[in-house]
């Protein structure tokens, strides 16, 4: 596994990790780990737009829709 240091990180925002951590039950590594780990996972604005784009795609047209709407009215 890598290591990643990052430096020049404000006394305060060490410290509110710090209590975060610990009201975790975790340490401060494991802890922003975590952290990491879980932004890592989240898909990116481009990433949602293209499994928007896979999964919204149709080849129905604006005529087969009404086709079918009329069919249905049709059996009432």
């Amino acid at each position: 596994m890598t290591a990643i240091t990052i430096r020049d990180v404000p006394d305060e925002t060490v410290n509110a990790l710090k209590v975060r951590a610990a009201q975790a039950g975790k340490s401060l590594q494991a802890y922003a780990l975590e952290l990491l780990s879980r932004e890592a996972a989240k898909p990116t604005l481009a990433e949602m737009a293209a499994r928007l784009d896979r999964e919204t795609r149709t080849t129905l047209r604006t005529t087969d829709i009404l086709g079918a709407i009329d069919d249905g009215r049709d059996r009432r």
